[in-house]
């Protein structure tokens, strides 16, 4: 019996894989509201893909996906919660603040779904996104939110997040990562 490896599987579904020229590129803003249309559909095709992949693996710390990991060079993501509360979709996202504190958790990726690597993120980010009619939102997000939305905007930025991890720490395989299915730990 052949084992399909996970980075197999997203390739599969649909997700752009390591070594693909638009993953480290930075991905075009829309320029809203004139390309409201191109933003929706962007959004829609992002949505569909979370769908396919959440049929076939669960996110206990919840996902993000964005707009190049789908193929397309636009700034868009769309990050789910791990509580069931609604998706939030980030349009020509960008971080504007981010706290001092910071922690360092495991985190995958779709794009190289086979390993894990310990990055270290702000614990409280204040982003900047834009809404469909061009209107600028402020909003903060901490904690797992923060760390989420913080790896999808690098994305958008054409980093992975590799470059984020400390010198000399490497990821590890997805076999050697036991924290399998448990949540983001923070301290109060």
């Amino acid at each position: 019996m052949t084992t399909v490896r996970p980075s197999e599987q997203m390739r599969d579904l649909g997700i752009v894989q390591y070594g693909a020229p638009v993953l480290d590129q930075v991905a075009r803003p829309f320029d809203l509201p004139a390309e409201k249309d191109t933003a929706e559909q962007t959004v829609e095709t992002l949505f569909a893909a979370m769908e396919r992949i959440a049929r076939v693996h669960p996110f206990a710390k919840g996902m993000g996906i964005a707009a190049p990991q789908i193929g397309i060079g636009r700034a868009a993501a769309i990050v789910q919660p791990a509580d069931p509360a609604a998706a939030i979709v980030l349009l020509n996202p960008r971080i504007t603040t981010r706290s001092e504190e910071t922690d360092e958790q495991y985190e995958g990726c779709l794009s190289f779904f086979d390993v894990r690597g310990m990055v270290p993120r702000p614990l409280t980010i204040t982003i900047a996104t834009t809404e469909l009619d061009g209107a600028e939102v402020t909003t903060v997000y901490e904690r797992a939110l923060a760390r989420l939305i913080a790896h999808e905007i690098d994305h958008l930025d054409g980093l992975l997040y590799t470059a984020r991890m400390q010198p000399g720490v490497e990821p590890i395989p997805v076999e050697e990562y036991r924290q399998t299915g448990r949540a983001w730990t923070y301290s109060e």
